[in-house]
């Protein structure tokens, strides 16, 4: 939990340095600022989480034999809050990351924090850091809600005590790309197996994925597309996001089955993309059908919808609709005007930070 990097610091008016950090807005990138707080939370096994502390942001500690440490037992999730032009700080549908947190703790045996509380925890972080939320279009606040077993136990067993914290920091665009993204099909790896854990956000599914994207970026993609470990055949999801193909009137999606990870982005894409008249369907996805697709694009909480450019599976490399024709664009745009609040809220999705139960 130590900080990596420090804020780049700017000169400011009298007035920017009552409202704003000092933080060079324009050269954020998706790479951890330290903000003043974080919001820390523990239970005991067996008991309920009762209201944490906002406590300033710094190394937390915890003991060696943590089931954490020991055998990754730990959750994460991550969502953020966007400034409107009407100075407004609004998170976006906080309740499903709360949901989705308490999908995995049932699976991981960890008591996991109710709904309100988590939801009130968010606001809380983000009030004790409301002036590290970017100006509007200038980028958003990250925040990282974790779940870990933090007490002390030899033996794989669920942990004897659970901490709820949750971190923030500003952030810019995931992926710096002009045009779209290039993707390369990983056939010799695979992120998850039914009956795993690939359809929770556990902390055990994502280092597993690194050495497959260290060495597809090294040889100069954006980022690594997994296939399903029982036939190699369908696609399933990229290092950190959900995948979409679209051709003629159908946009299509691998199926959230125990593999695929239920993106909240996902689900509200989906949505959108129905609204404007377009097919959804949630099904098994071949690569050949990926390979045909006249448009390619991922979805999530730090990509946004992200559109993808080129595809390489083995020696063939596919190159797909990007730019002011591309869906992904149109629903970029759709997603991103609600959430700055640009375009009234009809969904309900946004959620004002104006008061929670702890300030």
């Amino acid at each position: 939990m130590a900080p990596s990097s420090s804020p780049t610091l700017r000169t400011t008016s009298e007035a920017d340095e009552e409202k704003y950090a000092n933080v060079k807005w324009e050269e954020l990138g998706f790479a951890l600022t330290p903000t003043d707080y974080m919001y820390v939370a523990k239970c005991r096994q067996g008991e309920s989480f009762s209201q944490g502390k906002i406590l300033p942001y710094g190394d937390i500690s915890i003991s060696p034999c943590s089931p954490i440490l020991n055998y990754g037992q730990g959750l994460f999730e991550g969502l953020k809050a966007y400034r409107t032009e009407d100075d407004r700080v609004m998170i976006f549908r906080p309740d499903q990351n709360a949901l989705r947190m308490q999908a995995g703790a049932e699976r991981l045996c960890m008591t996991s924090p109710s709904l309100e509380l988590f939801v009130d925890a968010v606001k809380q972080t983000v009030l004790a850091n409301k002036k590290w939320v970017p100006p509007p279009g200038k980028g958003t606040l990250y925040i990282r809600p974790l779940l870990i077993g933090s007490g002390d136990t030899l033996g794989v067993a669920p942990a004897p005590e659970n901490t709820f914290l949750i971190y923030a920091s500003p952030v810019g665009d995931y992926h710096k790309v002009s045009s779209g993204l290039d993707l390369k099909v990983d056939h010799k790896h695979h992120r998850a197996h039914s009956g795993g854990t690939g359809g929770v956000k556990s902390c055990t599914n994502y280092s597993p994925v690194v050495k497959s994207l260290f060495e597809a970026k090294s040889s100069g993609f954006s980022d690594i597309l997994f296939l399903d470990a029982a036939t190699s055949r369908n696609i399933e999801e990229l290092s950190a996001c959900n995948i979409f193909i679209v051709k003629g009137n159908i946009v299509s999606t691998p199926p959230t089955s125990g593999t695929i990870l239920p993106g909240v982005t996902r689900k509200s894409i989906s949505e959108l993309a129905r609204d404007i008249g377009y097919q959804v369907q949630e099904r098994d996805v071949s690569v050949d059908e990926l390979l045909e697709a006249e448009e390619v694009f991922c979805t999530g909480t730090a990509v946004v919808v992200t559109a993808v450019e080129t595809v390489t599976f083995h020696d063939k490399k596919v190159k797909y609709r990007t730019g002011e024709a591309a869906l992904s664009r149109k629903l970029r745009s759709m997603l991103t005007n609600i959430q700055m609040g640009i375009v009234e809220d009809k969904k309900g999705w946004m959620v004002e930070i104006d008061r929670c139960q702890g300030w």
